[in-house]
């Protein structure tokens, strides 16, 4: 009987194993990014797909009219603009006009103003007339006025050229606003056809032409090629396992079937650390139980042809821990 004993111990020392273990593979959920009306449906269950291959197309026909409609708007929007723009450049125009207007109605009454002075000398020397002096006064006035009214009225374009640059700087908001709708009628657009974002199989199909999907409805999963396996060892059986030890996994599908790999990873936390709701040990009375650690084992190779295996098939690991 003894003998029994210690040929099962040292027969088991050496490697770790468990029956709590699944292959494992990225799962990505496909649903639409718009609502509207299937129109077609381009794969079928367990189908093999390569990354960029269409799955579905809904409906376009609403998203296309939002799209010319903001097309529109967008294409009105820079007509503004460059009629915007143009007031601007024809009211800057006009306030350079007025500006030499200004310094011309300035040379004007500074000339009349010497000639005044002047002729004040002269009529007060009895050289001209009075009417002489009168008609440069005049004069002098009259180019005053001039120069007051033509001020007066760069400071009115002035202002039609502030409210210009203000019109150029809505229009310009306008267009930009408009480009960032049309972008993003042109991206709902382009989410009216969904493609394959990887490699792999068609699973869990729930999605036909005519049925009238929401957002993020579920249409299908895919399966990505790549697989390995999570195994849930208790955590007394950590002691000696460590990342690049060989293993060898069995299917139980396929019992003859026996898979070389090796570890990968080990959790940085027990698996119900992790759940929905997690132990809370510090209320209540407490029972101590044994953890499950999951434990990431990829395959180091597999045969061809594979048959067919995917996530939640059950397998038994076996880890060589030393």
């Amino acid at each position: 009987m003894a003998v029994v004993g210690l040929g099962v111990y040292f027969s088991g020392r050496g490697i770790e194993t468990t029956d709590d273990a699944f292959i494992t593979a990225h799962i990505v959920q496909i649903g639409p990014q718009v609502p509207g009306q299937i129109l077609s449906v381009g794969v079928d269950d367990n189908q093999y797909v390569k990354k960029g291959e269409l799955l579905v197309e809904l409906d376009p026909r609403d998203n296309w009219a939002i799209y010319h409609q903001a097309a529109a708007n967008l294409a009105s929007s820079e007509a503004k603009l460059v009629q915007a723009q143009f007031s601007l450049q024809s009211s800057r125009r006009n306030l350079d006009q007025a500006h030499e207007d200004v310094e011309q109605a300035a040379a004007n009454a500074e000339n009349s103003e010497a000639d005044f002075i002047r002729n004040e000398d002269l009529r007060n020397r009895g050289v001209i007339s009075q009417r002489d002096y009168d008609t440069s006064k005049a004069l002098k006035l009259s180019n005053h006025a001039v120069l007051n009214g033509r001020q007066k009225k760069v400071l009115g374009v002035e202002s039609n050229v502030q409210m210009a640059e203000a019109s150029v700087k809505a229009a310009r908001a306008s267009v930009e606003e408009a480009r960032a709708l049309l972008e993003s009628t042109r991206l709902r657009l382009s989410y009216t056809k969904i493609y394959a974002p990887l490699d792999g199989y068609v699973t869990h199909k729930n999605v036909e032409p005519g049925n009238y999907v929401s957002t993020g409805t579920a249409l299908m999963a895919l399966v990505s090629k790549e697989i390995w396996v999570v195994a849930n060892f208790k955590e007394t059986q950590l002691s000696h396992m460590r990342r690049g030890q060989e293993a060898e996994v069995r299917i139980d599908a396929y019992p003859k079937l026996k898979l070389r790999g090796r570890v990968d990873s080990i959790q940085m936390g027990s698996g119900s650390q992790f759940s929905l709701l997690p132990p809370e040990n510090a209320t209540g009375n407490f029972v101590k139980v044994v953890q499950r650690v999951p434990v990431k084992i990829v395959f180091t190779h597999l045969p061809f042809p594979l048959p067919p295996l995917g996530p939640g098939m059950s397998v038994k690991p076996i880890i060589f821990v030393q």
